[in-house]
């Protein structure tokens, strides 16, 4: 063989050793790792088992029922991640008022609390009190989990944690309330603006909102509608400061 013939076959086979140790390379690359040793793949698998779990179904409602006062009727009714609606009826008006509603973190927590103390499904404790004030009106819990269900109905209850837990409905209703009566106002009533701000002041004083600083978006926007009168104006910055301290 001549050398120039030599000279070929060595290249030749110096480029196909490189080329296979290019393709050995990209295998290797390919290759999927030991999951035992790739924490994020641990990781992503936990995630997706956590995934497959279904999502709690369970269901939690409030309502309130006095034909002679104001605000007649409430219906609060939501899931287990605080979302749902608010229905409620005033005297004089045929037509039931229907708002979304949700929850906030702190007030979830302390009603979720509140129906655990309780064990509510596995209880059959009637919480109404042997003193009877259906003046005050009918107060209904109700919980439905899959095929189970409990209803418990009382007007007057001296179970601590059933008086707490209706308190806190109250509470989302009044809150509620006040953010529907106050989208009216900025709309079509302009001069009511006044007397709902002092009804909020209220409710905070008392500690009756569900969670105030909730309303801290709406407040700011009150502070400059100018469709709202400046008194309005003006309670809404005492307010947000009161809140934000």
């Amino acid at each position: 063989m001549s050398n120039a013939g030599r000279s070929n076959q060595k290249i030749i086979s110096a480029a196909l050793l490189i080329l296979g140790a290019a393709i050995f390379a990209v295998l290797a690359a390919q290759k999927p790792a030991d999951p035992k040793s790739n924490p994020r793949q641990e990781n992503a698998g936990a995630r997706r088992e956590e995934n497959k779990k279904p999502p709690d179904a369970t269901k939690y409602s409030y309502e309130f029922t006095q034909p002679q006062f104001y605000v007649r009727h409430i219906l609060i009714e939501h899931d287990a991640t605080g979302r749902g609606k608010i229905t409620f009826e005033r005297l004089g008006e045929e037509t039931a008022i229907v708002e979304p509603i949700e929850l906030s973190t702190g007030a979830l927590g302390r009603i979720f609390s509140l129906w655990t103390t309780l064990a509510f499904l596995d209880s059959n404790e009637n919480y109404q009190s042997a003193k009877n004030f259906a003046h005050l009106g009918t107060m209904r819990l109700v919980m439905e989990q899959g095929t189970r269900k409990r209803t418990a109905e009382f007007n007057w209850t001296n179970n601590k944690d059933a008086f707490a837990l209706v308190n806190e409905y109250r509470h989302v209703a009044d809150q509620a309330v006040f953010i529907f009566d106050m989208s009216i106002a900025r709309e079509n009533q302009p001069l009511n603006a006044p007397k709902l701000m002092e009804q909020l002041e209220s409710l905070l004083n008392r500690n009756e909102l569900s969670d105030p600083y909730q309303l801290v978006p709406l407040l700011r926007e009150l502070t400059t509608d100018e469709r709202l009168p400046l008194i309005a104006r003006n309670h809404a910055v005492r307010l947000l400061k009161k809140i934000e301290k």
